[in-house]
């Protein structure tokens, strides 16, 4: 992936590097609440699979926030797999966010918005057929002006929560 950094914000995305695994594992514990976020483990591992599938955001040299993924063959992600890694499929059409993570003092700065860009920009450039993530409802208008189309309650029960399926198709 092309290392890019926007003028406005400063903000460097970029393929994360395998050490930087626990770092981001520790971000993803500090951004969801403790029955939604992967264990530090969990993301070691899912670097180990899918490496190319991890861009982070940096802010002035420090990664201050990070999106990641499997692939999958429909348009859909089951909470399966969240926890199955041998349900990634390297040459799936579609690429999934399994999370977008920002630490929550660098929040409203663009980075969220800069880190799912580059991240549809990178599923266009594999040639994916689309990108699928599930959401809560008050994060829908972000995904829509993302460029995201709300397909209604997902199928899922990760966390406790309430998600919505949110796609975009290329």
């Amino acid at each position: 992936m092309e290392q890019r950094t926007t003028e406005q914000n400063k903000i460097r995305i970029r393929q994360a590097k395998p050490e930087e695994a626990r770092l981001l594992g520790e971000i993803e514990n500090h951004c969801f609440p403790p029955a939604e976020a992967a264990p530090v483990e969990e993301i070691i591992k899912r670097m180990q699979v899918f490496p190319e599938n991890f861009l982070v955001a940096e802010w002035q040299e420090r990664i201050v926030g990070f999106i990641n993924g499997g692939t999958a063959d429909e348009p859909r992600l089951p909470d399966e797999m969240y926890h199955d890694l041998s349900l990634h499929r390297p040459k799936g059409a579609y690429q999934t966010v399994f999370g977008l993570n920002v630490l929550p003092e660098y929040r409203r700065n663009g980075i969220a918005t800069a880190l799912v860009k580059a991240f549809i920009q990178l599923a266009r450039q594999r040639k994916k057929a689309g990108m699928v993530l599930t959401c809560k409802e008050h994060l829908i208008p972000f995904y829509e002006s993302c460029g995201f189309e709300n397909y209604g309650k997902a199928d899922s029960s990760h966390g406790g929560a309430v998600w919505y399926d949110m796609r975009i198709l290329f």
